[in-house]
């Protein structure tokens, strides 16, 4: 408790001296979403032709590319518009949130993918921590439905991308970003398989995922019969051996919203690593925006990923709170950092430009040539979510977050109280209440 209320204190204090007045300050914060919000409100006038559909990117000439409510990408606009929502208290941002959330109902029985955390989670879930609407609980709890159907126990993970010629069993990293729907269902369900299943894939991915410096595999090969790992290799970064970017991003987020979620220690212990293996790498630049693959060629003339940023920065913010005060330092220093590049010139667009997203400079698929150098709606949600974060640490000196608990087997699943339950909480973030036996 002490070292919580000290690792509290001290982010109080980052957040107000001098050398962080810029990032610290309310109304550099509220520039950023007042920018937000005039893209957003452009975009849904730029969609009105693409009826049913969501924004994805723009193409080579800086056309909007939509996509259709089955892209991975899906959920992320109709998210913004929730956080801007809530920001603004417009009822405007609140309609078209609604109306894009809507669009991506259908999902909710797709159980030929592992995306639906982010597709609902990020649109639904949002919708439901602020309006505690009924009808998007039943949809988040039948997309978990969907999600768990794709879990193997003899592999011990949910899979990731149907099987293909490459991969017999494939689970990428970015899976662990979907495990916090099924915690929530848990929590809103009672229906213990939904935890089950999300701390086994979470245990099965230390595992097996991660290499003795905690940089991480992109894509982990089972064999499903034996749930022997067969191959690790990558799909997005520069090599099987390298650490894509946003992969460390993904990560990372990924085992700090589970020891949130669990207050179970070995979760933290993974997330401190891989935060260690990133802050003190030496290809990361110096204005903290990744480079696409941190092991890329032809550093320091590679092209960044500002996606990897945002999602970094968001983690990292929270795991601030949990972290004892050096290396919480770190975190929230690495996170402004990030938070002032992006909001730079350099990164953020101008309202009326860059298709009416906020970011410019992220990389979808490098090896795929797909999406390179471009917009992306998932890097405009993480942008906005880590500086939500950053200004409910700042302003709400009463969350406190529950305690750390020492590791324990798999199947060691009773998880505390939180020792005082936050009035704002640090992450996307629908409602938490302590998890129970039940």
């Amino acid at each position: 408790m002490m070292r919580q209320l000290c690792a509290a204190s001290l982010l109080l204090g980052i957040l107000a001296c001098p050398c962080h007045a810029q990032a610290s300050s309310s109304r550099w914060i509220e520039e950023n979403f007042s920018v937000a919000a005039q893209q957003a409100r452009n975009m849904v006038v730029a969609m009105r032709p693409y009826p049913g559909q969501l924004p994805r990117t723009t193409d080579a000439d800086g056309k909007l590319v939509p996509c259709n409510s089955g892209w991975w990408t899906s959920g992320f606009f109709p998210g913004t518009l929730w956080l801007l929502y809530e920001r603004t208290g417009d009822e405007q941002f609140r309609e078209y949130a609604r109306d894009f959330t809507a669009r991506i109902e259908k999902e909710k029985y797709n159980t030929g993918t592992h995306d639906l955390g982010f597709m609902l989670y990020c649109s639904y879930g949002n919708g439901f921590r602020l309006t505690k609407e009924p009808a998007y609980r039943d949809v988040l709890l039948q997309g978990a439905r969907s999600l768990i159907s794709r879990f193997n126990p003899r592999v011990g993970c949910i899979m990731s991308w149907n099987p293909n010629s490459r991969w017999q069993y494939p689970v990428i990293i970015d899976n662990m970003m979907n495990l916090e729907l099924l915690m929530w269902a848990y929590k809103n369900s009672g229906d213990e398989a939904f935890r089950n299943i999300a701390m086994t894939h979470a245990d099965t991915t230390i595992r097996n995922h991660f290499r003795k410096d905690f940089s991480t595999y992109h894509v982990v090969s089972y064999e499903p019969a034996s749930g022997a790992v067969g191959k690790r290799q990558t799909a997005q970064g520069f090599s099987d051996e390298s650490a894509w970017a946003r992969g460390q991003s993904w990560g990372l987020y990924g085992f700090v919203m589970m020891h949130r979620e669990t207050g179970l220690r070995r979760y933290l212990d993974q997330a401190q690593n891989i935060a260690a293996f990133l802050l003190g790498h030496p290809n990361l630049p110096g204005d903290k925006i990744p480079y696409w693959d941190y092991n890329a060629p032809k550093v320091p003339n590679e092209k960044r990923d500002a996606s990897a940023a945002a999602i970094m920065a968001s983690a990292l913010v929270e795991l601030s709170w949990y972290s004892d005060p050096e290396p919480a330092r770190k975190y929230i220093a690495t996170a402004v950092a990030q938070l002032q590049s992006l909001s730079s010139q350099e990164y953020r667009a101008a309202p009326g430009t860059n298709g009416n997203f906020i970011l410019r400079h992220s990389i979808g698929s490098i090896p795929g040539n797909s999406e390179v150098d471009v917009p992306l709606s998932y890097a405009d949600y993480y942008f906005l979510e880590a500086l939500k974060r950053l200004q409910d640490r700042r302003t709400d000196r009463n969350a406190v977050p529950g305690p750390i608990r020492s590791a324990g087997p798999p199947g060691d699943l009773l998880v505390l109280p939180a020792v005082s339950a936050p009035r704002r909480q640090p992450a996307l973030l629908l409602p938490t209440e302590p998890l129970r036996r039940r």
